[in-house]
């Protein structure tokens, strides 16, 4: 079940990397340049972001893992899919946030030290609201509710982000649609992030079939 829970963290990293590219060239068309939006990946900022949505996914598998196993979780192991849920609701959040204020102020705000100064209270809200919301939930039942959580707060941020983004384009200012174009991407990411332990669910229990005397 280990190599399932890498497999569904290796997807996850191989769809956020092929999605990069074609997000910025639909984002910014007809402007953007297939060269221009691979230069993404020179830097460090993404491949930092990149790295946390990973590792997310990672510690959300924590559970499912443990719970394919036969194997009880400890608070502690619980504790970390509540944070990574509190992180993506977030990093949803910030990009609400910017995605608004770039249409209000009709200047990008990706620059801007608020949005990215309420990241760690949204967190710490969030993670809060989380393990109240599963305290006497069942592990599997608590990490479904999480996931389902993050669904749709994504769905809901891209319904924020994608609009306030057209309107954005339409501006002739530098960058014009950029911090909207955040918004859109952390919607994205983190609905993919949200089908990453309902994958692993499915592939544990079609394990479950085919080696009954394994599990």
């Amino acid at each position: 079940m280990k190599r399932w829970a890498v497999l569904v963290v290796v997807l996850y990293f191989l769809i956020l990397i092929s999605l990069t590219a074609p997000l910025i060239l639909v984002g910014f068309y007809p402007t953007e340049t297939v060269q221009n939006a691979l230069e993404a990946f020179s830097g460090w900022i993404y491949w930092a972001g990149l790295g946390v949505m990973v590792v997310g996914q990672a510690v959300m598998l924590l559970v499912p893992v443990e719970l394919s196993f036969g194997r009880p979780p400890t608070r502690r192991s619980v504790l970390w899919p509540i944070l990574a849920s509190g992180l993506m609701v977030g990093i949803l959040g910030v990009g609400a946030a910017m995605s608004i204020g770039e249409f209000i102020r009709k200047e990008e705000v990706v620059d801007k030290a608020f949005p990215w100064l309420a990241l760690p209270v949204l967190w710490a809200v969030w993670t809060l609201i989380f393990a109240r919301a599963t305290r006497d939930k069942a592990p599997m039942d608590a990490v479904t509710r999480q996931c389902r959580y993050l669904l749709k707060g994504s769905i809901l941020e891209l319904l924020v982000a994608v609009p306030t983004h057209i309107v954005a384009r339409a501006r002739d200012y530098c960058c014009a649609g950029f911090s909207t174009f955040l918004g859109i991407a952390f919607g994205v990411s983190v609905m993919l992030f949200s089908f990453g332990p309902g994958v692993f669910f499915l592939f544990a229990a079609r394990w479950k079939r085919l080696h009954p005397e394994g599990m």
